[in-house]
């Protein structure tokens, strides 16, 4: 029989909000915007054919990118508010500490600056170089940064046996809240979505501008 605490929990437990919550509502989104950058970096292999594709994939990632920083943002803030459960998890690794914030800035400098350049028009070359700069910056924090996370995925989304032994795995396995994971990543990709198919239309100088040359 079931032990229940408290508040009506079965002892050992975690709330759906907790810290093991909140790593699967990261890990899950990204996990969906691994997907989605490794099909916006084949638009960039041919990028005067498939530009329109680019900029369409590109506005779709703003919704889940925006998920992935309230997410990590969220913890930031329960760890140094003193949240009891957040503190017994422990902070990220020093290094992942230090590179969180600049994968951060990097993916809204490549994102925005892109929405900036459909909004300026393919006339705008300031914009351009920013997108291409802030692009090659990204790409170096963001490889390390799924270097170190990618091998974790499978463990954290299904729960597998990690470093702390079966136990901890049959609690991650239970971590309630999963059907508002999804819920919030799949509301996260409609947002994307209606915003991609709102200004889409934006890339058709820069596609009319490809085609010229």
């Amino acid at each position: 029989m079931t032990v229940a605490n408290r508040a009506g929990r079965p002892r050992g437990s975690q709330p759906a909000d907790g810290p093991l919550g909140n790593e699967r509502l990261t890990a899950l989104t990204g996990t969906v915007l691994l997907i989605g950058f490794a099909a916006e970096g084949v638009t960039i292999l041919s990028i005067h054919r498939l530009l329109t594709l680019h900029f369409f994939v590109g506005l779709l990632l703003v919704g889940p990118v925006a998920l992935k920083i309230a997410s990590t943002g969220y913890r930031f803030a329960r760890y140094y508010t003193g949240a009891a459960p957040y503190v017994r998890k422990g902070p990220p690794a020093p290094l992942m500490r230090l590179l969180g914030p600049f994968v951060i800035l990097t993916s809204l400098a490549v994102l925005g600056s892109g929405v900036i350049l459909g909004l300026a028009g393919p006339g705008n070359r300031s914009w351009l170089f920013l997108h291409k700069a802030s692009f090659v910056l990204w790409f170096g924090c963001m490889s390390l940064h799924v270097l170190t996370y990618v091998w974790r995925l499978p463990r954290i989304l299904l729960g597998t046996p990690g470093g702390r032994g079966g136990r901890a795995a049959a609690i991650r396995a239970a971590v309630p809240g999963g059907g508002l994971r999804w819920l919030l990543v799949g509301a996260a990709l409609i947002g994307g979505l209606l915003l991609a198919l709102a200004a889409v239309h934006l890339a058709g100088p820069w596609d009319a501008r490809s085609a010229f040359h």
